[in-house]
């Protein structure tokens, strides 16, 4: 297939190129710089010019592929729910010119839209939860509208994606740790995130996008739930500072715009994913990649 992958230079696209290489499709890489069209042409990818910003190079891109990964996002969390506005229009634009097709555009989510309403169970990939307070719903809310319009809309949900240089929102966790002087955690700490190494993830989308089926969800999970306390310990020891509970009243003063992730409890099952999908991860787990990263080197 030709594939359209926004978001190909970006940490979990550029995963995803060399597995849809080595599958044998043929891979358009969106890039807005000119550093990135070089890596990209350099990789065997053909260079498409675009920004989530410019809807109409979206809608091009979309226009000459056979099927749409989207991974591109802007991750300043401190503008997270005017960016998921911004992954909204950009999954319209692109399925605007997929609907009618069997044409399979494969959009990007958070595990946490799949939480149940009952207290600490797992989400699940058959549950969207309109009413989880994290605004990514507005991505699913509007591949759902697309769904409707004829689009084979399917969606990745992510967790803490991991290497041992990057793990999703625990990169910023472990900013405010360094800037902080100390490692905190809200309350006990037995909240809990879900986890999946980056190159287990580049495989479900590759998986995700030859079985297209639209209207499902999967869930790019290894871990259940790592609990926030357990991550914070290895952060403290990675930065040679203390750990620390912080009151849930305090949560706003030492977390910042952290504050409304740092006490949640998010654990995500994938039983229904690995099924479907014959996906089987086998990265490294967080906590290992977390106490291997070079934490000197992030200063």
């Amino acid at each position: 297939m030709r594939i359209f992958l926004t978001g190909a230079t970006g940490f979990i696209g550029s995963r995803i190129v060399p597995e849809l290489l080595a599958a044998g499709h043929h891979v358009i890489g969106m890039t807005r710089s000119d550093e990135g069209a070089l890596a990209l042409a350099a990789a065997g990818v053909e260079v498409h010019r675009g920004q989530l910003e410019n809807l109409d190079s979206l809608r091009k891109g979309a226009a000459r592929a056979d099927a749409v990964i989207h991974t591109a996002f802007d991750h300043d969390f401190s503008r997270f729910a005017a960016n998921c506005e911004k992954d909204r229009q950009a999954i319209i634009a692109m399925g605007s010119v997929l609907a009618g097709s069997d044409r399979p555009l494969l959009i990007t989510s958070g595990t946490g839209m799949g939480s149940s309403t009952v207290p600490g169970q797992p989400a699940t990939e058959d549950v969207f939860n309109t009413a989880h307070p994290n605004p990514r719903s507005a991505s699913e809310m509007a591949g759902a509208e697309m769904l409707a319009a004829g689009v084979a809309v399917s969606v990745v949900r992510l967790p803490q994606v991991h290497d041992t240089r990057r793990q999703g929102l625990i990169s910023p966790l472990i900013e405010v740790a360094r800037a902080k002087g100390v490692s905190a955690y809200v309350g006990a700490g037995e909240n809990r995130w879900p986890a999946a190494h980056v190159l287990d993830v580049a495989r479900l989308y590759r998986l995700a996008i030859e079985q297209c089926q639209p209207g499902t969800r999967y869930h790019a999970v290894a871990e259940e739930g790592i609990s926030v306390r357990d991550i914070a310990e290895v952060i403290a020891t990675g930065l040679g500072v203390p750990v620390k509970s912080i009151a849930a009243d305090q949560a706003a003063d030492h977390f910042g715009w952290m504050a409304g992730f740092a006490g949640l409890d998010l654990p995500a099952s994938s039983a229904w994913t690995r099924k479907a999908l014959d996906w089987h991860p086998h990265g490294p787990a967080l906590l290992e990649d977390l106490s291997q990263m070079d934490f000197q080197g992030g200063r």
